[in-house]
């Protein structure tokens, strides 16, 4: 039997996996605008939100949570160029999806990679300002960043289910 090619329908869960893909870069986007425009945080630091909680601006020339820092303008576009071919790349993965924890992981995975190219983009670094490193965390990230996180960790939690449960 072959599997569907790129004509076949969109699954119900790969549509869900876009809407929340498209959900995902809305909010990061618009929190980003937001810290940089209307809280004007590159102005004030540090804000403390709640408890461990502070909102920090910084730019993110790395790859993730700042490692491999890449201050080179060819590797600006090659991050951006390389996130949205991951996020191409998932796109078709979740035509077919069969499993709403597949479509979730894949949506918000989707949505954090473009809205983490936008960033490369329009600013030629990521836009990170969420820091809990009172929490020893050392890293600060942003809306795409969890995102991303928590679409790998329901990935990872489904290829576990399904071990579990394979005959």
């Amino acid at each position: 039997m072959s599997e569907p090619g790129l004509n076949a329908p969109v699954s119900r869960y790969g549509w869900q996996a876009y809407i929340l893909a498209t959900a995902v870069l809305a909010l990061d986007q618009a929190v980003k605008h937001w810290v940089l425009n209307g809280l004007n945080l590159g102005a004030l630091g540090a804000v403390q939100v709640a408890g461990p909680l502070h909102l920090t601006l910084v730019w993110n020339r790395g790859v993730s949570f700042g490692l491999f820092h890449a201050d080179r303008e060819l590797m600006r576009w090659a991050l951006a160029a390389f996130s949205l071919i991951v996020a191409v790349v998932l796109v078709v993965w979740a035509r077919r999806s069969e499993r709403s924890i597949v479509g979730a992981g894949l949506g918000l995975i989707i949505g954090g990679a473009i809205g983490n190219a936008v960033d490369r983009v329009r600013f030629g670094a990521v836009v990170d300002f969420i820091d809990v490193s009172r929490l020893y965390f050392p890293w600060v990230f942003n809306v795409a960043d969890a995102a991303i996180t928590v679409g790998v960790a329901l990935l990872l939690l489904d290829s576990v289910r399904k071990e579990r449960t394979a005959p």
